[in-house]
């Protein structure tokens, strides 16, 4: 298959009810895997909710991935791996509960990355996925 045929069968979305970002796409989609860029604490019109609480950022954050997914048929049983990234990982331990909200006892297999900071000074929390679709 030439990169030409392999292009074609990639789409990049950004779902309505998000913010409409310059320089990278929410979701890009390659057959039944939907690989979804890094959510943070944004809403639709790029306001940070929670600022200096990471609970509420998470909880954001994963409201984000919620629209993400849905936008492909898909919800949080189809992610199979999520990559967070956090300023603190001390503070990240108050998001358990919200994590299982969401995904239940199918947590995907993840990786957790403490970092110095994220684009905004003022974000402590950030998650990316992968999930696959049953079309």
């Amino acid at each position: 298959m030439t990169g030409t045929a392999l292009a074609a069968e990639i789409e990049r979305i950004n779902p309505a009810g998000m913010t409409q970002p310059t320089g990278y796409t929410h979701l890009v989609k390659h057959g039944d895997t939907l690989y979804i860029a890094g959510q943070v604490g944004l809403d639709g019109d790029g306001n940070i909710v929670g600022e200096g609480d990471i609970a509420a950022q998470f909880r954001q954050a994963m409201e984000n991935l919620k629209i993400i997914l849905a936008s492909e048929g898909a919800d949080f049983s189809d992610v199979v791996k999520t990559t967070i990234y956090t300023t603190s990982i001390e503070e990240f331990r108050k998001t358990a509960a919200i994590r299982t909200e969401y995904f239940g006892s199918q947590a995907p297999a993840n990786t957790l990355v403490q970092i110095e900071r994220l684009a905004r000074p003022a974000l402590m929390v950030e998650i990316e996925a992968i999930a696959i679709t049953h079309d």
